[in-house]
């Protein structure tokens, strides 16, 4: 069988094809994103964002570049590949890790899980397998987790704020030990002068962002970043108008969060209810 060779030398990455292809297709117009805009009708921002892969937009506004370009189905089926593809989530997020690793402040709203920086090696094993990682999958998993933990346990880390649902502290580990070892980890890392650890109780209500785990990052340079993670995939959003608005809704749900000293006493309340093991 004869070798592949590329024939376009454009990008093999649907996302990042996708976004080239609209840029290709604007800059052969002449046209300018402001121009763009005004002729569809959207704001040209959000083509600005598509063309920088930052997002992928929708299939309205995709089938319209389609009709503008004369290119009938050929952008909406690159977008349809661009949207299903999960490869982008694993670069995403390797890009989130190493912007991690350099934060000078992080805060997260967790739904159902404790974050990676927060778990003990027991609660990564268990949370991870029942994902179905197996093998040395899950043991290089566990292994990343572990090493993201010494980001709040040496000197001189990062500000970190985490707000807890109440879900994440009554989806407790099926081995009994594991869990109460994992809530007194998460007692001593409150206790920490730059870890803050808050409880959202289901008392408060709906909320707004009752499906949404989600971290920032301050780096050095002083940009926020923002990695919003569901249990299917991630998206890292580095626009400031996307992080900002997701820190306007972050912000309504710390408003309605136990105090710090409140929420420590509420851990206190679930450690106390974990059976103990019998004595054999």
């Amino acid at each position: 069988m004869p070798t592949r060779r590329a024939v376009t030398g454009r990008s093999r990455e649907p996302r990042a094809r996708f976004a080239e292809e609209l840029r290709l297709l604007r800059t052969a117009r002449g046209h300018s994103l402001r121009q763009l805009g005004d002729r569809l009708g959207w704001d040209w921002s959000l083509f600005g964002k598509m063309e920088k892969g930052e997002t992928v937009g929708g299939p309205e506004v995709v089938q319209a570049l389609d009709t503008h370009y004369g290119t009938p189905g050929l952008l909406l089926a690159l977008w349809e590949l661009a949207v299903s593809d999960q490869t982008q989530f694993r670069e995403r997020y390797r890009r989130y890790m190493a912007l991690e690793a350099e934060a000078v402040s992080m805060w997260h709203f967790a739904v159902g899980v404790l974050p990676g920086v927060l778990q003990t090696e027991a609660y990564a094993r268990e949370v991870l397998a029942a994902g179905r990682l197996t093998g040395e999958e899950i043991e290089a998993q566990v292994k990343a987790r572990l090493t993201r933990r010494d980001l709040l346990e040496g000197e001189g880390g990062p500000h970190f704020r985490c707000i807890l649902s109440e879900t994440v502290l009554r989806t407790g580990l099926r081995d009994g030990a594991a869990w109460r070892e994992q809530l007194k980890h998460l007692l001593e890392m409150a206790a920490r002068p730059h870890v803050v650890v808050q409880v959202l109780p289901h008392s408060a209500g709906a909320h707004s962002l009752s499906s949404t785990d989600v971290m920032f990052l301050r780096v050095a340079e002083g940009r926020t970043v923002a990695y919003v993670e569901s249990a299917s995939h991630g998206n890292l959003i580095e626009a400031s108008r996307q992080v900002e608005e997701l820190q306007q809704l972050y912000d309504s749900v710390r408003d309605l969060a136990s105090s710090p000293g409140e929420s420590r006493q509420h851990i206190l309340r679930v450690l106390e209810e974990v059976p103990c093991d019998p004595l054999t």
